[in-house]
């Protein structure tokens, strides 16, 4: 066996080693990656915007400044509006929790008595209500809750903090250096991998940045269907089920599930059986419309290249996998991988494996 032979043979090995290798460093360093890859995140999307302000004469540090400036001035003006209504919102969600508790115990658990027959003590909402009284009482909400076991020790103020602070900072010089180091990283691969890596790799920016850019667009115009839909219905938590909705949207089809449970649990608690339900189910029927017929071939196209299946299941695999920081690579790295199957996809027809002959 020659020295070829044996060197075509450890390719594959070495290439598991490294895929194994980077996902062991990806669940070893989870605590710590959250503020680098939100700040890689930042960098990516800002890079055109960024791009197209030097072509109109701005310097690089200039560019990225007035990205940063507008995007923290958007990001105040919406939590300025957002949080004043969405305390209302949940002060309304807890005054309707004793509705939903009665409809269910008259309603909802004599039919699953009926239908399962289990005894009526299985169900037992009275327990479960004061249960979810005593703990939203206790911790102020569900925000109480998350910030008192964030202040429980000086170590996860400190923690907590670093992290917030880092990701600006993260995303300010990743912006500046993206074309910059982008370059470096391509001129470290041997020369004759360089073409076809640009190549693949413009590909796989084209899809991930149209999926990316795209789908956060159409949960931002979802949202506000949904919201000015609810408002006009009358629905006193239309903000509230149209947040949920618009952020479930990154996921096909979860939005408009989410989002028509919560918003007819809300009519129900808010009109009771009545024509203000047909309404609500119509606002989403359009919202829905909306999205599949305009906002998704507009905005994110058919470039993707990803099946709904797909992006559910690499979303769930993703935070089984590696927890939040899973999470937010699954969507990427889906796609980068259907770029690279689709090219070996070609270079198999070619084959003669493949064809007739």
């Amino acid at each position: 066996m020659n020295d070829k032979t044996l060197s075509i043979g450890t390719k594959p090995l070495i290439w598991l080693a490294g895929i194994v290798l980077i996902g062991w460093l990806l669940v070893s360093l989870e605590p710590v990656l959250m503020p680098f890859l939100l700040g890689a995140l930042f960098g990516y999307l800002g890079d055109p915007v960024a791009d197209r302000l030097e072509r109109l004469g701005l310097s690089r540090t200039s560019s990225v400044v007035v990205c940063f400036v507008v995007l923290t001035l958007i990001v105040l003006a919406i939590l300025l509006v957002l949080i004043p209504i969405a305390i209302n919102q949940m002060k309304v969600v807890y005054q309707y929790i004793p509705v939903a508790f009665q409809w269910a115990q008259a309603s909802l658990v004599p039919l699953l008595v009926e239908q399962l027959g289990v005894e009526p003590e299985v169900f037992n909402l009275a327990h479960l209500k004061g249960q979810v009284f005593a703990h939203w009482g206790d911790a102020q909400g569900i925000m109480g809750k998350v910030l008192k076991q964030i202040t429980q020790s000086t170590g996860g103020i400190i923690a907590f903090v670093a992290n917030m602070a880092l990701v600006p900072v993260v995303g300010f010089y990743l912006l500046r250096d993206w074309d910059i180091l982008t370059a470096k990283v391509l001129k470290l691969l041997p020369v004759r991998y360089q073409a076809v890596t640009t190549k693949l790799g413009g590909e796989c920016n084209e899809v991930v940045g149209a999926f990316l850019r795209g789908q956060l667009w159409v949960m931002a115009a979802l949202a506000v269907i949904y919201g000015i839909g609810l408002w006009l219905v009358g629905l006193k938590l239309a903000l509230l089920v149209a947040l949920i909705a618009g952020l479930a949207s990154i996921v096909p089809y979860m939005g408009f599930a989410v989002g028509i449970l919560a918003a007819m649990l809300a009519g129900y608690g808010q009109f009771g059986l009545d024509w203000h339900l047909l309404a609500i189910f119509g606002v989403f029927m359009v919202g829905q419309a909306v999205e599949s017929m305009v906002l998704t071939p507009i905005l994110v196209g058919d470039k993707i290249g990803l099946h709904p299946v797909a992006v559910i299941f690499a979303i769930m695999a993703g935070g089984q996998l590696f927890g939040f920081v899973g999470v937010l690579l699954a969507l990427p790295v889906a796609a980068i991988i259907v770029v690279i199957l689709r090219h070996i996809h070609e270079i198999y027809k070619d084959t003669d494996f493949y064809s007739e002959s």
